[in-house]
């Protein structure tokens, strides 16, 4: 059998790039980012254009979602219906777009973020401005069609939208290497930008912003940054600060409460739950002990998110805290990227409106040019029915002489008489010298009896004298630009007059948000910390009455500042620093926290080697000793950091710290090994490091020996330790140098 395919050789980065470019650009073009001229991506244009095909009206009943979905993917998009049904909700929310394009019937989601019913149980149909304002005049050829994905259907390319779309919904899309981010914006705003660039082609963008003060986002909100508009406007990128607006309210007790009635538009969705999440976490973290309560007052009548606060608080003080900390204040990220002529291009706001007026022009030239070839139609068979009234005569003995159809209608377009009979001869003669047109010979050959009354005749010279008309004004249109243009703007005016809203969104400049901590008045208190690693403070009374059982109970005791941290060492070479206000502060009985709740120490990797504070720190040299005898004093300073860890000392491999002191009146070490090998000589002989250091060696060691004690000696106080069954007294201890074996101790 003869194999008739054909293997092609190519090389394989080629294939690659071509493949992925081509996808490109169809995930570009035919997916993701919408049509400069109508604002819409395919999914919205299709699932429009089917409802309208449907004739799914404002002013007919709903039908199920399914239903449209299903067409929709049949005929135009066959791209799944989870693309065609999110798009169709998205475009019934009033939270999402600044003027709804579907009636939604049903559970459409909310702005809490929770997601529509299934297609099955909702119902839909277009907005009275979607059927008027983008649907209108399909039928007179005034855009182009395409074949659908099988070629069994017709699909518009554009839809004949009459109003900036893509400004006043705007736009959110996610592509191959480019994204789209259009803020939606005022109607009525943006209607008069475009009628004032029809006025003057010239006009600037700052003169454009006289009409369009700035974004208009359903949810309302505070525009913060106005002086940077007008640069986001030229280029077409850019960021727009946004607030949430806030007002105050007296409850009981003479407290205020801080009520948010309008959110920023990024907070749409599972983002309200969050910023209800990072008000709690405020209170819990200790940012603010503002907080008395807070609840979700929402409803369908409005955001109404409701914080209240102690009786001593500062409100304002307050909501500036959430503007730094939460999303409260968020920002919009601008890239008005569209498809123009066909490609992919970031457009200022000017660029946008010149591409929309030339697609007004282009669309009202195609209108006006079909109903003028109508209206030239109508005339011709308006003139041909007169000029028949006034022989009706003859006609009627033409069509009672012919044989058929065809006879009559070659006398009286051509002026054939042959095979004819007629009752005189002058009838003849006049019959040879009809010529009217093919379209009315048909009219008149259709034309019916009743039509031949007086008034009927009158109502058709009434007609013909309006056809006149529209064909002048019809002319008139299409000849001269100045009245094509006055035709655009008086149908973007009575839109505006129907559709037009006020304006939600305030456009101001707003001072950046500054919070202002509560100063605490700094005292000294007592840290405690037990052997289960559990950490509290208490005021310097209390500890003096419970001093006993505070020293018997806790293994870590020392002062500190309420405003100051507390320092932990541990055997890895870490330091962690904890803030003490992070501390539970209290009665002397309360439990505490467990130190690893505050800091990034864990006790499952590392051990407590000491712990102070870090004013005592400051005040101090500390001394390093290490498990391979490696030693150091480092400037107590060298650790008053901000960090929450930091690396307190540098370590061999396998190393690790043993033993960490604050040096005072110790004046002498000793140094004990696991082999039982004891070295005592002078701290003086240890020398100052830096940190980052790993020291000296304090002691030479066995090879399989390694330093697991370490004690201090003040001059003229004797210390003694159990060792093997006895008390073993260290001053008594031979006197020696540093890096030397030192002596074994035997029982």
């Amino acid at each position: 059998m003869e194999d008739n395919s054909r293997i092609i050789r190519t090389e394989y980065s080629e294939e690659m790039q071509k493949s992925f470019i081509d996808y490109a650009m169809s995930v570009i073009i035919a997916r993701a980012l919408p049509d400069v001229r109508d604002g819409l991506k395919p999914v919205q244009r299709r699932t429009l254009y089917d409802m309208h095909e449907l004739g799914i009206r404002y002013d007919k009943p709903y039908r199920k979602s399914a239903r449209i979905v299903g067409d929709t993917m049949g005929k135009y998009h066959p791209h799944g219906d989870s693309s065609i049904y999110d798009s169709l909700v998205v475009m019934s929310q009033d939270f999402k777009k600044g003027m709804p394009l579907i009636d939604g019937h049903g559970n459409f989601g909310n702005i809490e973020g929770d997601g529509a019913a299934a297609m099955r149980y909702t119902e839909a149909r277009l907005q009275k401005v979607t059927q008027e304002a983008f649907l209108a005049d399909l039928d007179k050829d005034v855009v182009d069609f395409m074949p659908n994905f099988d070629e069994t259907e017709k699909e518009p390319t554009v839809l004949p939208v009459k109003i900036p779309n893509f400004l006043v919904n705007g736009s959110e899309g996610i592509a191959v290497g480019m994204a789209t981010s259009t803020p939606p914006h005022n109607l009525g705003e943006v209607i008069d930008a475009m009628k004032a660039y029809m006025l003057d082609e010239n006009i600037t963008t700052r003169e454009l912003m006289r009409y369009i003060k700035g974004p208009d986002f359903p949810t309302g909100g505070i525009v913060t940054n106005k002086d940077e508009l007008l640069e986001i406007y030229e280029t077409g990128t850019g960021k727009i600060k946004i607030r949430g607006k806030v007002e105050y309210e007296k409850s009981k007790g003479g407290k205020t409460n801080v009520v948010i009635t309008e959110i920023p538009y990024p907070m749409i969705g599972m983002n309200i739950s969050k910023f209800l999440l990072d008000v709690a976490a405020l209170s819990e973290s200790k940012k603010t002990q503002d907080i008395v309560d807070i609840s979700n007052q929402s409803s369908k009548e409005g955001i109404r998110i409701v914080i209240e606060l102690r009786k001593d608080a500062d409100p304002e003080n307050f909501v500036n805290l959430l503007y730094k900390k939460t999303r409260l204040e968020d920002t919009f990220g601008v890239n008005m990227l569209a498809i123009y002529n066909g490609r992919p291009e970031t457009m200022g706001l000017k660029a946008v409106l010149k591409a929309v007026v030339d697609f007004q022009y282009e669309v009202a030239t195609r209108k006006y040019t079909n109903l003028l070839a109508k209206e030239m139609d109508r005339k011709e068979v308006q003139e041909g029915l007169i000029k028949a009234c006034n022989v009706i005569d003859l006609i009627i003995e033409i069509l009672r002489g012919s044989k058929d159809r065809n006879m009559a209608r070659d006398c009286l377009v051509n002026g054939k008489v042959d095979g004819i009979k007629f009752k005189s001869r002058e009838s003849k003669i006049m019959a040879t010298q009809l010529m009217f047109s093919e379209k009315q010979a048909n009219a008149i050959l259709e034309m019916r009896l009743y039509k031949l009354i007086g008034l009927e005749i009158e109502a058709l010279i009434n007609e013909h004298e309006e056809t006149m008309a529209n064909i002048y004004r019809y002319e008139d249109i299409l000849a001269r630009r100045d009245s094509m243009a006055q035709v655009i703007m008086n149908e973007l005016e009575e839109i505006k007059r129907e559709y037009g809203r006020k304006r939600r969104t305030a456009i101001e400049n707003a001072e950046e948000a500054v919070y202002r901590e509560k100063e605490i008045e700094e005292m000294e208190i007592m840290f405690l910390m037990d052997r289960f690693g559990y950490a509290k403070t208490i005021d310097m009374a209390t500890y003096e009455r419970n001093k006993d059982a505070a020293d018997a109970e806790n293994r870590y005791i020392f002062k500190c500042k309420n405003t100051g941290r507390v320092c932990l060492f541990t055997d890895i070479g870490q330091l962690h620093t904890i803030k003490v206000m992070d501390l539970p502060f209290g009665k002397f009985r309360d439990k505490g926290i467990p130190i690893d709740n505050v800091s990034n120490y864990s006790s499952d990797k590392e051990q407590i080697v000491f712990l102070t504070s870090q004013t005592e720190l400051n005040l101090c040299q500390m001394l390093f000793v290490t498990a391979q005898s490696m030693m150091k004093v480092v400037d107590g300073g060298e650790f008053d950091v901000s960090k929450r860890t930091v690396a307190a000392t540098k370590l061999q491999e396998g190393d690790r710290v043993v033993s960490i002191v604050c040096l005072h009146e110790q004046k002498q070490i000793v140094l004990q090994t696991k082999e039982g090998f004891f070295l005592r000589f002078a701290i003086e002989e240890i020398p100052e490091k830096k940190k980052g250091a790993v020291g000296v060696r304090g002691m030479k060691l066995g090879d399989k020996d390694n330093v697991e004690s370490v004690y201090y000696i003040q001059n003229g106080v004797e210390a003694s330790i159990p060792y093997k069954s006895r008390n073993l007294v260290l001053n008594g201890l031979k006197l020696g140098k540093r890096d030397s074996k030192g002596v074994k101790v035997r029982a």
